[in-house]
């Protein structure tokens, strides 16, 4: 969760496997769209000394829809590099003040590549990626190494490609424990005292490829996105993928792989927790490597979710109205597979048409809100998720509400929600690093020398 080790092949290859997607307009800088993709989940930062990287034999790409058929029609390319400096064991043989420095040992590029309607453009080449943040001595600044591995490219535009603070924030060791909900503990079947949740992944960095964008550049005839909100041209679906070579052979005398064959998926990530509670173990993994227009596959998972099905179970008379409803999802069924169509909320909608496919939809006439709701949408702030998604949505709570029923009411005014519904959540909030006020506006990465479990810090000592 969102998407850290969310099926089972995927979960042996942590260098593609797609934690986050986020995609929200600029806080301040009108039509500007900041897309983000993180990979690599769950990194310890004293993770050496073969620290986490990003894998050169793996296509990391971010893509765009802007038609009503669900297909990447603008994608951001990112292909790596590693150099090896030196016969040192260590990553790094002295200080990092720099991120041109010669002492560090393993230094990565990268060439960030845009695709749109087939055809190919190098954006920039060789763009250097920031070091991981190894410790007080070897990255003492570590926030001037991450400036400059900030590239801008004209127009207001901007690239990053490194190591942040995962900003993700979720009880996974209550979830998977049977469904349990901390704040609900003396409701659960298996009862307990009530508690605040537990932040699993606070202290853990991930891997972040980030752009920042014109709405002209991503909108179907290039022209930037208007300020009327029933516009659908103004509606983008956003998603990320990992793919590697179909074939891999081990090569004894270089000892790694050698990839053959063309780029296949094998990791894909639109709406948060996606694949982690709606669809099947045994297609987790199958939905991965799939594209998003054939998602219609999975709608019955979907409008029949089982999570909705097993809350009534694992909280006995506390959900009794959402156990008593059979009729199909229909809420679900625009939130997560084709977007909210006009009417369905006043003011508001995503809709990208009828094609069934999991990805983010950002209305992109929706200004920002200034003093925003973590809540989004559920919390009547049209800027938050499910349209698009920011840093700050607290994604876990409003899906855990809307699978609970509070969304129902939106399109089946028969329906009354439980009471619980409202306030149903996993009791965690954002005790992750800071974030920042711009681009790349994730938090700094823990360093291995200043972070201890459960408490995270980028400078100094912990």
């Amino acid at each position: 969760m969102s998407s850290h080790r969310e099926a089972p092949e995927i979960s042996k290859d942590p260098v593609a496997d797609g934690t986050d997607t986020y995609a929200f307009m600029h806080p301040t800088q009108p039509d500007t769209v900041v897309l983000i993709a993180n990979f690599i989940p769950l990194q310890k930062p004293d993770g050496g000394p073969n620290f986490y990287e990003f894998a050169d034999d793996v296509l990391y790409e971010i893509h765009v829809s802007n038609t009503a058929k669900s297909e990447p029609d603008v994608t951001y390319q990112f292909r790596f590099t590693t150099e090896v400096r030196g016969p040192s064991f260590l990553y790094n043989t002295g200080p990092i003040t720099s991120i041109s420095d010669k002492t560090w040992n393993r230094p990565q590029y990268y060439t960030l590549t845009r695709v749109k309607n087939g055809r190919s453009k190098v954006l920039a080449e060789r763009v250097p990626v920031p070091p991981v943040n190894v410790g007080v001595r070897s990255t003492p600044d570590y926030e001037v190494l991450a400036g400059q591995a900030v590239r801008n490219l004209g127009g207001g535009r901007k690239v990053f490609a490194g190591q942040r603070a995962d900003a993700f924030y979720v009880d996974l060791g209550s979830i998977f424990d049977l469904g349990a909900l901390r704040p609900f503990n003396e409701a659960h079947l298996i009862n307990m005292p009530n508690m605040g949740g537990v932040n699993a992944v606070q202290s853990y960095n991930v891997h972040s490829i980030a752009l920042q964008v014109r709405t002209a550049d991503l909108t179907k005839d290039g022209k930037p996105a208007s300020v009327v909100v029933r516009d659908r041209r103004n509606v983008i679906g956003v998603w990320a993928t990992a793919s590697r070579r179909s074939g891999r052979v081990f090569d004894s005398r270089k000892g790694r792989y050698d990839g053959k064959g063309p780029f296949v998926q094998v990791s894909r990530l639109g709406n948060p927790l996606f694949n982690e509670v709606i669809v099947p173990m045994g297609r987790k993994d199958r939905w991965n490597a799939s594209p998003i227009n054939k998602d219609a596959d999975y709608a019955r998972f979907v409008q029949q979710p089982e999570l909705a099905k097993l809350l009534p179970v694992l909280y006995p008379g506390v959900f009794p109205n959402l156990a008593a409803y059979t009729k199909p999802r229909a809420d679900l069924d625009a939130i997560l597979l084709t977007g909210i169509p006009d009417g369905v909320v006043p003011g508001f909608q995503n809709y990208t048409g009828p094609v069934k496919s999991d990805m983010l939809r950002l209305n992109m006439a929706v200004p920002p809100n200034p003093d925003p709701n973590p809540l989004g949408v559920v919390g009547g702030d049209l800027a938050g998720f499910p349209n698009g998604r920011r840093i700050i949505d607290d994604v876990v709570t409003i899906e855990l509400r809307a699978v609970a029923g509070v969304t129902i009411p939106l399109v089946d005014d028969t329906f009354t929600p439980d009471g619980a519904a409202a306030a149903v959540q996993d009791g965690t909030s954002n005790t992750n690093a800071e974030l920042l006020d711009d681009f790349p506006f994730l938090g700094l990465p823990g360093g291995g020398y200043q972070t201890t479990p459960g408490e995270t810090s980028a400078t100094g000592v912990a």
